[in-house]
């Protein structure tokens, strides 16, 4: 019996030594993003100043960083973070996308997407689905090229941004996204 007694305890402060640690790296993680997030932010700032007071004054903003790949077809994905200006909460959040058209390139690049209204924000929280269609033609390294445009699921509720990192990317295609609540760290 108390053998049993002594393994139960040992289990149950395994359980939460167990829960401790997945709690620190669910923090760290979650410290990571938002640390990337801002030094995404300081280079779309870089780039288009008044972007600053854009997102200061919107409802909220989200910003992701994506790595993908095509050649015809194309695909790739990441991840980032939605931040609500009024209650500074921030919603971690998963991106995966698809292109087909005529294409080819690699490329980092980093979305930023300001909400003009709280409630296109939430939709895009809890909907997430962007379609798009684009003609590219970028260079990126370390941040050089920049561009604006619509999402078309977002309409003229949000306006998007986009900045190529890394790569090389050229082509016209139409593609989508998806984007969805990061269940490890909400």
């Amino acid at each position: 019996m108390k053998l049993q007694q002594l393994l139960g305890l040992g289990v149950l402060s395994l359980y939460f030594l167990a829960g401790g640690a997945i709690a620190q790296d669910k923090a760290a993680k979650q410290a990571e993003v938002i640390k990337k997030t801002q030094a995404t932010m300081e280079r779309f700032y870089s780039k288009k100043p008044d972007l600053k007071a854009a997102v200061a004054s919107a409802p909220g903003y989200a910003v992701f960083t994506t790595y993908g790949f095509s050649f015809v077809i194309g695909g790739g994905g990441g991840s980032g973070v939605v931040h609500d200006n009024k209650t500074k909460h921030n919603t971690f959040m998963e991106v995966g996308g698809a292109s087909v058209g005529f294409q080819l390139g690699a490329s980092q690049t980093e979305i930023l997407i300001i909400f003009k209204t709280a409630a296109a924000m939430n939709k895009f929280i809890e909907k997430g689905w962007e379609g798009s269609g684009s003609a590219t033609a970028s260079v990126g390294a370390s941040g050089s090229t920049a561009g604006g445009g619509k999402g078309v699921a977002l309409g003229e509720d949000a306006q998007t941004y986009t900045l190529t990192k890394t790569g090389l990317e050229a082509g016209l295609a139409i593609g989508g996204s998806k984007f969805w609540k990061d269940k490890d760290l909400n």
